[in-house]
């Protein structure tokens, strides 16, 4: 079947890569610039971007086969929208952006074991080049609850980070007076895209702190620490001086699944049960916090993102 490419890209893309900025071959910062007004939106939400399933492939990933029916078609992911938080003086950003970030890394294989379908095409675009990106922002993981003094934890593995940079700036842009804690666990220190605006920031704003784990690579413990270890290990207590009090503290998961830990639902009984592997929601139940209930809007002070449950379409 033959496909014209310049054509389908007319018709269906509508928006630009405007900037891209790649941590390592394999993980990248994208801004994309719609052609239509940025929707409101708020601090952890996510959006879609897409690609044709026309487009050319990383030459180093495995083939994906695309029925001839089916080579016209948009693929497309739901992506959490990041922020820069710093400008380039280092300072924290006041004005709006003209673009929306995205924090992504790229998948060979999915975890069914399938040739990934976007994020090999994603890494094939060069600033300048067009792409889909979804009119509909939206998405329960914010912050808007949190209140100014309150503890805030921001848990993550990789790109899972990426709401919590946007969560951070739009914290810090309030005022926010108490403790934000950001701790992300990677296999190497390259992994870590915004290592470099940690940097700055903790040194504008004391009651920001960002432990990154890696665990392939030696890491400040001396030690293979995940995010599990950490919080039973009392070095936020000790080092860090937070208390993990439920009364006023706030943690954000998103990342691996196991690192969360979220509870499922029993069918037959009705209860919440959680998996068997510990992660960090069975970890912080045990001191008293709650998750939250979407189905019952009820806010607890765990609060997680799901929309990685989603399958690329």
């Amino acid at each position: 079947m033959t496909v014209d490419a310049a054509a389908l890209r007319q018709k269906m893309y509508n928006a630009t890569l405007v900037q891209l900025i790649k941590a390592n071959p394999d993980l990248a910062i994208m801004r994309v610039k719609p052609d239509f007004p940025i929707p409101k939106h708020t601090a952890g939400q996510y959006a879609t971007l897409g690609l044709g399933a026309w487009e050319p492939r990383l030459p180093d990933v495995p083939p994906d086969v695309i029925p001839s029916d089916q080579q016209e078609r948009l693929i497309r992911r739901a992506y959490s929208i990041s922020h820069p938080i710093l400008d380039e003086n280092h300072l924290l950003i006041r004005e709006p952006l003209p673009y929306l970030e995205f924090y992504i890394v790229l998948l060979r294989l999915t975890g069914a074991g399938e040739p990934s379908a976007l994020t090999p095409r994603l890494f094939m675009l060069q600033e300048g080049d067009r792409l889909y990106l979804g009119e509909k922002i939206t998405g329960h993981y914010t912050c808007q609850f949190v209140k100014p003094t309150d503890t805030v934890l921001f848990l993550s593995t990789g790109t899972g980070e990426a709401p919590h940079h946007f969560m951070l700036w739009d914290l810090l842009h309030r005022g926010h007076q108490g403790t934000i804690l950001s701790i992300c666990c990677v296999r190497r220190a390259a992994d870590l895209g915004y290592l470099q605006t940690y940097r700055y920031l903790t040194r504008q704003f004391p009651n920001v702190h960002y432990i990154p784990l890696t665990t392939r690579e030696p890491n400040q413990f001396g030690q293979k620490l995940y995010i599990q270890d950490l919080l039973q290990s009392g070095i936020l207590e000790q080092e860090y001086k937070v208390s993990l009090d439920p009364a006023n503290t706030h943690v954000f998961l998103c990342g691996n699944p196991k690192m969360i830990g979220a509870p499922t639902l029993n069918r037959q009984t009705g209860e919440r049960q959680l998996p068997t592997t510990l992660g960090v929601v069975e970890l912080l139940s045990k001191r008293g916090f709650q998750t939250d209930v979407l189905a019952q809007k009820k806010i607890g002070n765990i609060h997680y993102e799901e929309f990685w449950k989603e399958p690329a379409q």
